[in-house]
């Protein structure tokens, strides 16, 4: 019989999963966040970086730039759902063999609108691997301009689909920034890959990891995440069932990997887990639902349209307001709308993670809570 879960149960195993929950987190470096989640969302850098802050008290915004250029323990390429992530370097190869071809074909038909059809793009990414052979990392406008002076003119959106298909093919990956500009490496210069995988190995890998951030969820909610085809996420459930156990999340059924079996001995409420996610942030992204995390008639406070997403207040796993930082001369104000009255043992989390929020961004921060609403 599958083991009943309330919503909020539902929520602090979530909490647990992601390393959000302080007592429970494990991750003591950078690349140990960025493994354990299994990617986080990365077309905003900046934001990003806070995703790895929220999950491992104590660092520094530099710890994650050094990770990214001088140790090359993670890197920043498009992946799950064909956008751009913070990967551990060591997975990027079966993730990419895994993943790649499934983005690179549902991209195939606004490549060729773009002038890209498949002839094109092959020659291009070509000539692209053969520029960073030759010249070592280049920007996007240098990529552009040398591409031109071999016959290969990118216009438009033209530019980014071609990056991102030289990426998703594994051939580059964006590399060290110049100044706010980053620039782009290939791969093989700039981190070893990790080894390959088959591609049943890799789907049963990828599932696992999913469940070991996520858990518990159903094969939507994998399929959501990874951009992968609801058929794919099934036979992935399907071919690691025998390391599932099925729980009944509200009214719906859903799986932890048995290896969390514990966690369900650990559920009584602990003190406000209180988190200030990043715009973009991961647990947001995790599932095919968001309504248990994010009341619906608050959803646009947080996504407001257009492929935003918000920084959100969360306080035991649910959004209950949304912040912003003022960046001043003499430091920053952290800025945050509850969407309800919050008490005292939350303004008390609050207040941490704030403390946290300077020590990481190297600046005194001033907690600003506006009237709810």
């Amino acid at each position: 019989m599958a083991h009943p879960l309330s919503d909020d149960q539902v929520l602090r195993l979530h909490l647990r999963a992601q390393h959000l929950a302080p007592q429970n987190c494990q991750a003591t470096g950078v690349a140990q966040v960025v493994k354990a989640v299994c990617g986080v969302q990365a077309q905003d850098a900046a934001a990003a970086a806070l995703s790895v802050r929220v999950r491992c008290a104590g660092l520094v915004a530099t710890d994650v730039e050094r990770a990214l250029v001088q140790e090359r323990t993670i890197v920043r390429t498009w992946c799950m759902r064909g956008t751009l992530h913070l990967i551990a370097a060591e997975d990027l190869g079966w993730l990419l063999a895994y993943l790649g071809p499934v983005f690179i074909r549902a991209g195939r038909g606004r490549r060729a609108e773009l002038g890209l059809d498949d002839e094109t793009a092959a020659r291009a990414v070509l000539a692209l691997r053969e520029l960073l052979e030759e010249s070592g990392p280049l920007a996007r406008e240098e990529i552009v301009e040398r591409l031109a002076a071999r016959g290969i003119r990118l216009a438009g959106q033209a530019r980014p689909h071609l990056l991102g298909l030289a990426a998703l093919e594994g051939v580059i990956c964006p590399g060290p920034n110049r100044g706010h500009e980053p620039t782009y490496v290939l791969i093989s210069d700039w981190i070893d890959p990790g080894p390959a995988r088959t591609p049943e190995e890799a789907r049963a890998e990828l599932a696992v990891r999913y469940l070991s951030a996520y858990a518990p969820a159903a094969p939507e909610d994998f399929a959501a995440w990874s951009g992968l085809p609801l058929g794919e996420a099934r036979a992935a459930w399907r071919q690691i069932a025998d390391r599932l156990i099925e729980v009944e999340a509200g009214e719906a059924p859903a799986w932890m990997l048995r290896s969390q079996r514990e966690w369900l001995d650990e559920l009584a409420p602990p003190p406000p887990v209180v988190r200030l996610l990043p715009g973009y942030d991961t647990y947001l992204l995790g599932y095919r639902s968001r309504d248990r995390i994010l009341a619906p008639e608050h959803a646009k406070r947080i996504f407001p349209g257009g492929g935003l997403l918000r920084p959100a207040l969360l306080v035991d796993g649910r959004v209950r307001g949304a912040w912003r930082v003022n960046r001043r001369r003499a430091g920053i104000d952290v800025i945050v709308k509850p969407f309800e009255d919050l008490g005292a043992d939350v303004r008390l989390g609050l207040e941490a993670e704030v403390l946290d929020l300077a020590h990481f961004l190297g600046a005194p921060a001033t907690l600003m809570v506006m009237t709810a609403g």
